[in-house]
């Protein structure tokens, strides 16, 4: 069972207080000078405009049409009554014509809400000249009733429409940083995993001829490297698709990690070290230790792709002052044997320097003291 809402009470009430004035409208037609049967209709026209239920609406039934075929009944029913039988007006009319003023100012397109709006005006303005032709004092004094409703619907409506585009450009800069947090994520996971498989490829297709002994354990790097790559892949397609756990959703990577992703970088080519400083807190914000990994896997990633001919790296933490500080140093000269497409695109580091300048830190990528490089970054 359905629990009854303030805004269901209003909606009702709303709907309910349009049908007994439309109800009015319909009991005055027994007057001599009361709603005919051309009322009557736009009644029952703009009632159905108003009431249908947005579910249930055909697509054909556009908010134009909703609000023009109505307008134009009544205006023509004003014309009939000032040629012939000058009838009345009710509460109903008026009020079904200002709810179809206030469809076509929040929901007609750009190009259409002028017309749409300026043709429903013009109809509620030209009601008071049914009884009221021949006594322009009395009409005026309608007129002016309803140019004050006329502008208090359209102010409404305005700020509601207003209020919608805010959140449809809301709504389209989260799914934009989303996408682009998604993106960084591809980058960051799955590209590290598959260049360090390209080059463990190569290692393997050398020592395959030479030193056959050594080839497994260059066989299972690539094969763990492949895994981690698929269990990158499948838990970014679960966040878009909206199916990842919970323990999947969290940033990945942290100063534990940093260890390992050192470790598996290790090949017998190419030694990787981590110094560690002992005073480095275990603590830490998980943002900061997140992209403190990200550093890490860029920077190594980086190595292989464009420093091939490195024997060492150097993975540093220290935490001095406040501030932690992360470096990644090789001693290569910019050797690779990488095909060219798997050289990156260059916006590793504009995300890095985006992720760490984002958290109030500092990035620093260049040649080293004689050869090689070094990635630093510093986290307050």
């Amino acid at each position: 069972m359905k629990s009854v809402t303030a805004r269901g009470c209003v909606w009702g009430a709303g709907i309910g207080a349009l049908v007994a004035a439309a109800a009015v409208d319909l009991l005055a037609s027994g007057t001599d000078r009361g709603v005919g049967w051309p009322q009557a209709a736009v009644l029952l026209i703009g009632g159905a405009a108003v009431l249908w239920p947005a579910h249930r609406r055909p697509l054909w039934l556009t908010p134009q049409l909703r609000t023009v075929v109505p307008a134009v009944g009544s205006l023509l029913c004003t014309a009939d009554s000032v040629l012939r039988s000058g009838a009345l007006f009710g509460p109903g009319e008026p009020a079904i014509l200002l709810c179809l003023l206030f469809v076509a100012v929040r929901h007609c397109p750009r190009t259409s809400v002028m017309p749409c709006a300026s043709l429903v005006g013009a109809a509620v303005l030209a009601l008071p000249a049914r009884p009221f032709a021949d006594d322009e004092d009395f009409m005026l004094a309608y007129m002016l009733v309803g140019f004050v409703l006329i502008g208090l619907t359209v102010a409404f409506a305005a700020y509601l429409r207003s209020q919608d585009y805010r959140r449809t450009v809301a709504v389209s800069e989260t799914r934009r940083s989303e996408r682009l947090a998604i993106a960084a994520d591809l980058h960051d996971f799955v590209a590290h995993h598959v260049t360090g498989i390209l080059v463990q490829t190569q290692v393997a297709r050398m020592m395959a001829d030479t030193d056959s002994d050594e080839l497994d354990p260059v066989l299972a790097g690539i094969e763990r490297a492949a895994t981690e790559a698929l269990a990158s892949m499948r838990r970014t397609v679960g966040v878009l698709r909206d199916t990842a756990d919970a323990a999947d959703r969290r940033p990945v990577g942290d100063l534990a990690g940093i260890a390992g992703l050192v470790d598996g970088f290790s090949s017998p080519v190419q030694k990787a070290a981590l110094h560690r400083e002992p005073v480095v807190p275990e603590d830490l914000p998980h943002e900061v230790q997140a992209a403190a990994f990200r550093v890490v896997q860029e920077a190594l990633t980086n190595v292989r792709r464009h420093a091939g001919d490195a024997s060492e790296i150097t993975v540093g933490l220290r935490y001095e002052r406040e501030r932690l500080e992360v470096t990644v140093s090789d001693d290569g000269r910019g050797g690779s044997q990488l095909p060219p497409a798997a050289h990156g695109g260059g916006f590793g580091l504009v995300g890095l320097k985006e992720r760490v300048t984002a958290l109030g830190g500092e990035l620093y990528a260049g040649p080293r003291a004689g050869d090689g490089w070094e990635v630093r970054a510093l986290f307050p």
